[in-house]
C-alpha cells in the first residue's frame, strides 16, 4: 500500500465501525502510525481551521502540512485513492459521488442508534452527529422492512406456528414500535426517536443473527426444534441488548419488561387466531 503521510482522521472513538476502519487504514499502512486520532483530542490550534461541528457528522481528515480539511466520503476517498487511484476517480465520479455521500450521512447521522455509547463528562467533547429527523426516520423505515422480511421467511420453516404471512409481520413489526411509543410520550421528540432508533436496531441484531439459519436451511433440511431453539435463544440475546442499551442510555428501565410483554401478547394472538 502506498502510505499517505501526514495526514490525520479525527475519529469517533465510540463508534465501532469508526474504530474498525480507521485501524484499517493504519495497519494496511494507507496512513502513518499517526494517521488517526480521537475526536476529543482536537487542539485549539486545530480547531481554528476545522469545521468541529461537521467534523461531527462527517470525519475529518487533516492534512497536518497544509493545515487543509477535506470531509467525510471525501476525505475517506483521498485515503483510498492514495492507494488506489482508480477508486478515487470513480468514487469522485458525479453520480457515483453523490450516493456515496447520501451513504455515508445515512450511516454516520444513525451510528449512535446503531451503536450507542455512554454520555461523557461535562467538561469533554463529544463526537455526536448532529440530529437529524429525516435520517432517523429513513433508518427506522429501512430497519422494519428488512427485519420484517427476514422474520417472514424464518417464520415459514417454524412449522409450530401458523402459516407466516408478510403483512402479518408487517403488522408485528409496526405494532411493537406503537406499543412501546405509548411507554416514552413525556420524553422529548430527539429521545423517542432515539429509543426507536435503538428498537429497531435490536430488531436488526436478531435479524441479522436468524440469517445464517435461513440461508443454511434452503440448502439444508435442519431439525425443526433446532430451529424453533435458535429462534428462542436469539429473543434471548433481544432481551439483554435491549435492556443494556436503555441502561446505557438512561431510559426507563421498565420499556423492556413492555418489550416482552408485547412479544407475549403477539405471540397469543398468532397461536390463536
Amino acid at each position: 500500500m502506498k502510505t499517505l503521510n501526514n495526514h490525520t482522521l479525527l475519529y469517533d472513538e465510540d463508534c465501532p465501525m469508526c474504530n474498525i476502519y480507521t485501524s484499517g487504514f493504519i495497519k494496511s499502512k494507507m496512513l502513518d502510525s499517526n494517521g488517526r486520532k480521537p475526536f476529543p483530542r482536537i487542539t485549539a490550534t486545530e480547531q481554528n481551521y476545522i469545521d468541529v461541528e461537521r467534523a461531527k457528522n462527517e470525519i475529518a481528515l487533516v492534512d497536518n502540512l497544509n493545515q487543509k480539511v477535506f470531509y467525510g466520503i471525501d476525505g475517506l476517498l483521498k485515503v483510498i485513492g492514495n492507494s488506489f487511484p482508480l477508486v478515487e476517480k470513480i468514487g469522485n465520479f458525479k453520480p457515483v459521488n453523490f450516493i456515496l455521500k447520501k451513504l455515508y450521512k445515512f450511516i454516520s447521522y444513525n451510528r449512535k442508534v446503531i451503536a450507542p455509547s455512554q454520555k461523557k463528562m461535562a467538561n469533554e467533547i463529544e463526537c455526536i452527529p448532529t440530529f437529524n429527523t429525516k435520517y432517523q426516520l429513513f433508518y427506522i423505515g429501512f430497519a422494519t422492512l428488512f427485519t420484517v422480511i427476514v422474520l417472514y421467511y424464518y417464520s415459514k420453516t417454524i412449522i409450530f406456528l401458523p402459516n407466516a404471512t408478510f403483512s402479518r409481520e408487517l403488522l408485528l413489526a409496526l405494532g411493537q414500535i406503537g406499543f412501546q411509543y405509548l411507554f416514552i410520550q413525556k420524553i422529548t421528540k430527539q429521545n423517542q426517536l432515539t429509543y426507536i432508533g435503538n428498537l429497531v436496531t435490536i430488531s436488526i441484531m436478531g435479524s441479522l443473527i436468524l440469517l445464517p439459519i435461513l440461508l443454511l436451511n434452503s440448502f439444508f433440511n435442519l431439525n425443526d426444534y433446532f430451529i424453533l431453539a435458535w429462534f428462542g435463544l436469539t429473543v434471548n440475546f433481544m432481551i439483554y441488548e435491549h435492556y443494556r442499551r436503555i441502561k446505557l442510555l438512561n431510559f426507563t428501565k421498565y420499556l423492556t419488561l413492555t418489550w416482552i410483554l408485547y412479544r407475549i401478547i403477539a405471540l397469543i394472538i398468532i397461536l390463536n387466531f
